[in-house]
């Protein structure tokens, strides 16, 4: 297994099929235009391979000096319950803390709030939105 933060082509490659895997296989409703709406060159991702496959991926950005955002947190199905997420998580904590970030926050989905949790994250339930299988709260954690 590779953690990577990616920077190359190929890697990014990767992380669209993660996400067209994760998310618009999962959710007919989101379009692949969606999904990738606010992705520039730039954007920042980690990507977990295990062997030659891709199976999970996060998005981060930095939104000011001490705080960053992780989103768009995604396994592929055959993968999920096996660490995967929260090895792709962790390398994305890792790069915001080198980039200076003290403070991570997350809209998770009300369904995963648990995965967060057992990553040190606190839910605010009182930022909460979305509807469906897309009702979120934010969660939060200092690194």
């Amino acid at each position: 297994m590779q953690v990577i933060r990616v920077t190359e082509e190929w890697q990014r490659a990767g992380v669209h099929y993660v996400r067209v895997e994760g998310m618009l296989k999962e959710f007919p409703d989101i379009t692949l235009a969606m999904e990738f709406d606010t992705d520039t060159p730039d954007t920042r991702y980690t990507l977990v391979l295990e062997g030659n496959m891709p199976v999970a991926t996060v998005r981060l950005h930095v939104l000011d000096e001490h705080t960053g955002k992780i989103e768009r947190v995604v396994t592929v199905g055959s993968a999920r319950k096996k660490g995967y997420g929260a090895l792709a998580m962790k390398e994305a904590e890792a790069w915001l803390k080198d980039l200076g970030i003290s403070h991570i926050v997350v809209t998770s989905r009300t369904v995963a709030v648990g995965f967060y949790e057992k990553l040190g994250y606190t839910p605010d339930w009182t930022k909460t939105g979305g509807e469906g299988d897309f009702r979120l709260v934010l969660v939060e954690k200092e690194i």
